[in-house]
């Protein structure tokens, strides 16, 4: 297994079924946090959603169509990080992610997100990193303005969620863009 460090003390790692006790007791201490605007809390609610949960993004990973990896603090599970999809054919992939409370506010997202662009854009031959937002997640937008991503626009009432419909903001990098940004720091 490898470990990516993240500074203060946090790294990323694959997040494998084997760790679905893990990864439930990870939700289960951010279930109301991270279901403010991911609906990860509602797919993933006891040992058998969330080992089925871990093995999609398995299948995917062995597929190459998505990744999913974890951020640990302190030696705890605390959030991830992950690509919903990856069409490397296409060179598209959306990324994503999720925290619990204890972690918000430390740029550990960010650190996290910017290693797995770098992974998927200079080693599959991604071109088009997209990032799916509800519009009232300011924590999540403030990710990728700092990574640098463009707002395209929003969608608007497109996404259902618990009974309510959300605007949807869709912003993006690409590799010219992302490898410019990434030289100029």
């Amino acid at each position: 297994m490898y470990a990516v460090p993240l500074g203060d003390g946090a790294e990323l790692r694959p997040l494998e079924p084997w760790q679905a006790g893990e990864f439930l007791d990870h939700i289960d201490r951010g279930r109301e946090f991270i279901g403010r605007h991911v609906g990860l809390p509602d797919r993933v609610t006891d040992l058998e959603s969330s080992r089925s949960h871990l093995q999609a993004y398995a299948d995917k990973a062995a597929a190459d169509k998505g990744r999913i990896y974890g951020i640990w603090a302190g030696g705890r599970l605390v959030g991830g990080v992950l690509f919903v999809t990856m069409d490397v054919g296409q060179g598209t992939a959306e990324a994503g992610c999720w925290l619990e409370p204890s972690a918000a506010g430390k740029g550990l997202v960010t650190r996290a997100v910017r290693v797995i662009i770098d992974w998927a854009v200079e080693e599959r031959g991604i071109h088009r990193v997209e990032w799916l937002v509800s519009s009232a997640n300011r924590a999540s937008i403030a990710v990728a303005e700092r990574l640098g991503m463009t707002k395209e626009g929003t969608l608007r009432e497109s996404y259902l969620y618990r009974g309510k419909r959300q605007d949807m903001e869709v912003w993006s990098v690409l590799a010219p863009e992302w490898r410019a940004s990434r030289q100029a720091s």
